[in-house]
């Protein structure tokens, strides 16, 4: 039977129906189903959102604002639906995820001039549990990715479409609101002069070479100084608290004072993460990509263009993972971006290959992987299904390891979060009848904002880990805090979450014995905290683990 080709406009319209129906799963999601917590990081964001400023301690303001804004439209419905602001925090990681499809499937076209590839890029990167899940949890990922998409999107039109300054000028604003997520959003800007700078290895389909690629060109520097505005905020902010922003990610990165030596291992360990989030078959196809269209290979200076937007991304982390050893898994995402485009296009050379075999082998590979994912991407949405599954892998209980469950199901740190904030206003009101009105503080940055947010009345929690040792944190900004202004809080009750009766006796008069709160589902502990209770705080901090770090 012959087949019949659609039409080139169903591919878009196809493309627009399939994220508009994903986007409608995932408000869903979020309103009447989702089992999961805000996450120690998003929780940390809605603290951030409360106390609006130009920066933060580790990132810039756009993703607090953005909380901000959604709460201020949406708190409200968020509360009748979720019983708390859980779904206004996350509905603009939704919107960003949404923009981040739409972004992909514009590339596409407007590089290749073939809606069907576009409708495939979107297709490809649902199946990805990194582009999934990244899409309803509101971290600084979401704006960030969404941001370097769209810089993708009109900068590849002022270099080869008709837009002229007014691309230039739109991928400017992009970078600046990325630079306002992730300071990484920077690289994007020497990326591309990077291209410019090869421009001359390429040539265009007629022969000439692509003479509208030149560095030096108005709508370059345009771009740039429009982007680099995104930094005014945190330059400015950061100069008047001791630039703390600088030492906490050379800290992070491995190269501050007191940094680790170096990883060996770390490179390794930075594949073997990067394999990992791209299901081992996306990485090896970027990889394979990689090396096909490499700088005097490739012939199409949009090809070369997508590859100066992915490599060097990439190369930039791998360096550091020697003083790192290996990083996060999610730094380098946005290399990923144009890298999805350029596997799209080496793939297709297998899926049409002139041997039968080699193209039945490479669709059976590729669905394979394709179900694979999607099958992911959804247990990642709600795990308990797979906990008895999983329970075998995991060793039993012990005091060694009380949580197992917990290195095979990433979603348990985001577990558990309310039924904490049950126990500690049991507490609080245990002490309010006995006349006390406790101070509510955790070890780590990681627990104020979700003790915070899921209390049954507005709190506000400090952070008072640096106090004993542990990293400093936005918490040591906010004035006052038990750590700066420690007189302030001389002779009160603490309620300390994260902390050990014997990590803080010195600094009390008296201190009940620690108590231990155990979330688990269906029999299988997922999450431990320990809760002390310290009376007539001295007005000082002792601290067993030295002077803290950034």
């Amino acid at each position: 039977m012959k087949s019949v080709a659609l039409p080139s406009i169903s591919y878009g319209r196809g493309a627009a129906l399939l994220i508009a129906a994903v986007t409608v799963f995932r408000v869903l999601y979020l309103a009447l189903w989702t089992p999961l917590d805000l996450s120690p990081d998003e929780a940390h964001y809605w603290d951030w959102s409360r106390h609006l400023d130009w920066s933060y301690y580790s990132k810039g303001p756009l993703v607090a604002c953005l909380i901000r804004l959604s709460c201020w439209l949406f708190g409200d419905i968020s509360r009748a639906w979720t019983g708390s602001e859980m779904l206004a925090v996350r509905l603009p990681a939704v919107l960003c995820g949404t923009l981040l499809l739409w972004a992909l499937y514009r590339l596409t076209v407007q590089v290749f001039d073939n809606p069907k590839w576009g409708f495939a890029v979107v297709g490809v990167a649902l199946t990805l549990p990194v582009i999934s899940v990244g899409s309803y949890l509101m971290t600084i990922d979401a704006p960030y990715v969404c941001a370097w998409a769209w810089a993708l999107v009109f900068s590849q039109r002022a270099l080869f479409g008709a837009a002229g300054m007014r691309a230039w000028l739109a991928a400017g604003v992009c970078i600046a609101l990325g630079v306002l997520a992730k300071h990484t959003m920077v690289l994007f800007v020497p990326m591309l002069g990077m291209f410019l700078l090869t421009a001359r290895l390429y040539r265009s389909p007629d022969g000439a070479r692509p003479a509208n690629l030149r560095l030096f060109q108005p709508g370059f520097w345009v771009m740039a100084g429009i982007g680099a505005l995104g930094g005014l905020p945190i330059l400015l902010w950061n100069m008047q608290n001791d630039w703390v922003t600088w030492k906490h990610s050379q800290t992070h990165a491995g190269v501050g004072h007191g940094g680790p030596s170096i990883h060996w291992a770390g490179p390794l360990n930075y594949l073997g993460l990067q394999a990992a989030i791209l299901l081992g078959y996306w990485f090896i196809a970027w990889a394979g990509a990689i090396w096909t269209y490499r700088p005097g290979k490739a012939t199409r200076p949009e090809m070369g263009f997508l590859w100066w937007m992915s490599l060097p991304m990439f190369l930039f982390f791998a360096v550091f993972s020697f003083k790192n050893g290996g990083g996060e898994a999610n730094w380098p995402v946005a290399a990923y971006l144009s890298g999805l485009l350029l596997l799209v296009s080496w793939l297709a050379s297998f899926l049409t290959a002139p041997r039968l075999i080699l193209r039945r082998a490479s669709w059976a590979l590729l669905c394979m992987i394709c179900v694979l994912g999607l099958a992911l991407s959804a247990a990642m949405h709600d795990t308990r299904a797979l906990h008895p599954f999983l329970a075998p892998l995991a060793s039993a209980p012990s005091d060694r390891d009380p949580t197992p469950m917990r290195r095979f199901d990433p979603t348990c740190r985001l577990k558990g979060w309310q039924e904490l904030s049950k126990e500690i206003e049991n507490i609080r009101q245990r002490l309010r009848q006995e006349g006390i009105e406790p101070v509510l503080a955790g070890g780590h940055w990681t627990l104020p904002g979700e003790m915070g947010f899921y209390a049954k009345e507005p709190t506000f929690v400090y952070c008072v880990g640096s106090g004993l040792g542990d990293r400093h944190s936005q918490y040591d900004l906010w004035r006052p805090n038990p750590v700066a202004d420690s007189e302030g809080f001389k002779g009160r009750t603490f309620i300390l979450v994260g902390i050990a009766g014997n990590q803080v006796r010195d600094n009390f008069e008296r201190v009940e014995p620690t108590r231990q709160i155990t979330f688990a589902e269906e029999g299988h502990p997922l999450a431990i905290w320990y809760v002390t209770i310290a009376h007539g705080f001295k007005g000082s901090w002792t601290r067993p683990g030295g002077a803290p770090t950034f």
